[in-house]
């Protein structure tokens, strides 16, 4: 089903020509330096970008080059924004670089996102020329693309014409012109959608597991560091090659861990892994699945993924969303299911429905060292941090606020929490006793616990994880606390709006039942992850990553006995279930080798 945000979703590779004109897109640089590409919010602003993300100290030049059709005077404009607009200079502010000359203008200082001139050069098309993004802060300034026109028109802003507009300028087929077909397509490469490649891989199926990011695991990667929690349920064998120590979230020991997620899932011949590759639509027919699209975050090469059954392991639930399933968002009302917890009332389930949600992280730490080390002034991050100090951030620095969308309006919450974070830091360095620490590492990417929850046959709640309901088809066992987070300022609004709190209520055992694992009504749809059917509350303890895991190898397998039988992920549970579970119980004691030697 087609919808505005496949619609955003142009990005492109190289250079592309319309008569004279060059559109560079950034993510395109032949050497990104030190900036980094951010593909993370892409259904909203339309593409990736690079972030200058160098915590305070400029990042190294990005450099590319670009040939051109005709010599002559250019216009030059660069799609930016200031991400942060007040009564201060802009933090992400740089300079853009064409052949020898630095062009006088200095960027990232227009609020939102758009276009800001940035002056005019003279090409010399006989040659290439070389162009530079020169970082002025360290303190992640955004480049999404860079126009240069022999007119002097502004391109097209608003979403809808700016992707209308980049079609145009690249003369880019409507759909991808390749098309490959599997087994099982698998969406989003944590340890849900690990586990279930994994799963489906071992049964014979072929797959493919495509993820946005260079490496595997989601929240559990090098890149956001959240280790591991819940119980290894039925899937222990499955799960120990991908999940990793407990260490304390943001440990830089998430490397060893990732080196050994990446090489075991990479040792399945009939996994086909596509890392930086991103899903922007799924189409479906008759209540299936027909296709994904995706499209490589570089080259900006796209490919058609079709296949019997598919797992939305994205998080945000994008393939049930494109190809039209049940979802929701937010927080259900008590009566709904009746998931009161009186000591706790509204914060726990609230009198009627709203769209809070539990928020989303952002980790970071700093490192003693032997000498003084300077940090700069941030009065951008102050009205956000105001007096709060810290050294280090872990899982309590998380910010959501029932006006905001973590799907739709994701940047804004991981630029509160850099805010947050930069102006936290700076105030801990007034302290002399912090006169030598310097931040080691602060994540730029969003570590989310919730958005939306595609809706299966059984949602489970609250209810089913207190009571320790034995269902039929549980094939998810989990035993951790159900904890749901808050705001701590919905408490006190002295404190600050970035920091949580969790209520933990500690009961039994509890079952997952298959029939949460699969749509209601996209028949031949998987999902696994976080994004599984279940409410607010039921969310609750299920959310973290072996438990997620557990589903992600539930689904692998059920998709097997679907092409054994030729049946749809429902019928599994009418027709079938018994062999499902004895599947289940066999793959515990059994080792399977993996296809490579």
């Amino acid at each position: 089903m087609k919808n505005v945000f496949s619609l955003l979703f142009v990005i492109f590779s190289t250079l592309y020509g319309l008569s004279q004109d060059v559109l560079v897109e950034a993510e395109s640089f032949d050497n990104p330096g030190g900036w980094l590409v951010d593909p993370q919010f892409v259904e909203q602003m339309g593409s990736p970008y690079l972030n200058a993300h160098g915590m305070g100290k400029p990042v190294e030049n990005a450099s590319t080059e670009v040939n051109f059709k005709k010599s002559g005077t250019y216009h030059i404009w660069v799609r930016t924004m200031n991400w942060v607009p007040g009564e201060w200079e802009a933090p992400g502010r740089f300079q853009l670089k064409v052949g020898e000359t630095v062009l006088d203008t200095v960027l990232g200082t227009r609020s939102g996102w758009g276009w800001q001139y940035a002056g005019e050069a003279k090409i010399n098309k006989k040659q290439a020329t070389h162009i530079e993004l020169q970082d002025l802060t360290g303190f992640n300034g955004r480049c999404d693309a860079i126009y240069f026109s022999t007119k002097k028109d502004t391109p097209p802003s608003s979403t809808k014409k700016l992707a209308a507009w980049r079609q145009e300028i690249t003369a880019q087929p409507n759909a991808p012109e390749k098309v490959k077909s599997y087994d099982l397509v698998v969406v989003g490469g944590g340890l849900a959608g690990c586990a279930a490649a994994i799963a489906g891989a071992e049964q014979g199926l072929k797959v493919a597991l495509i993820h946005d990011r260079p490496v595997l695991g989601g929240n559990a990667s090098e890149e956001i560091r959240v280790h591991t929690l819940g119980i290894y349920g039925n899937f222990e064998r499955i799960l120990k090659k991908i999940d990793t120590k407990h260490y304390p979230n943001g440990s830089a020991e998430s490397k060893i861990d990732q080196q050994k997620r990446d090489e075991n899932v990479k040792s399945y011949d009939n996994i086909d892994l596509f890392l930086n590759w991103r899903a922007y639509d799924a189409v479906s027919e008759e209540n299936s699945v027909k296709y994904v699209d995706a499209r490589q975050t570089f080259t900006g090469d796209r490919k058609r993924f079709t296949a019997p059954y598919f797992v939305d392991s994205t998080g945000d639930g994008w393939i049930g969303f494109w190809a039209g399933a049940e979802f929701s968002y937010g927080r259900e009302s008590v009566d709904t299911y009746g998931e009161h917890w009186e000591e706790h009332g509204e914060l726990w389930s609230p009198k009627e429905a709203d769209n809070a949600v539990m928020g989303s992280s952002v980790l970071w730490g700093s490192k003693d060292t032997d000498s003084p080390q300077n940090f700069p002034e941030v009065p951008w991050a102050m009205p956000v941090s105001k007096d709060y100090a810290e050294v280090n951030g872990e899982w309590q620095w998380e910010f959501s606020r029932n006006d905001l969308s973590q799907i739709d309006d994701a940047e804004e919450i991981r630029d509160h929490m850099l805010r947050a974070i930069y102006g936290s830091f700076s105030n801990a360095k007034k302290d002399d006793v912090n006169k030598n620490r310097k931040l080691e590492w602060v994540s730029y990417l969003v570590g989310k616990r919730e958005s939306r929850r595609l809706v299966g046959d059984h949602i489970f709640t609250f209810n089913d994880a207190k009571e320790g309901t034995k269902f039929p088809d549980g094939v998810v066992i989990e035993t951790r606390a159900v904890d749901v987070h808050y705001q701590t300022v919905l408490e006190d609004e002295n404190n600050p709006d970035f920091i949580s709190e969790a209520l933990f209520y500690r009961g039994p055992q509890y079952y997952i039942p298959y029939r949460s694992l699969y749509s209601k009504n996209i028949k031949n749809l998987f999902m696994a992850g976080r994004n599984f059917s279940c409410s607010h509350a039921g969310l609750g303890g299920p959310r973290v990553m072996l438990t997620t895991g557990q589903m992600g190898a539930a689904v692998g397998y059920a998709a097997s006995l679907c092409k054994k039988y030729e049946v749809m992920p429902r019928e599994i549970y009418t027709g079938y279930l018994d062999e499902y579970l004895n599947l289940i119980e066999d793959q515990k004691y059994e080792k399977i080798p993996t296809s490579k030697k």
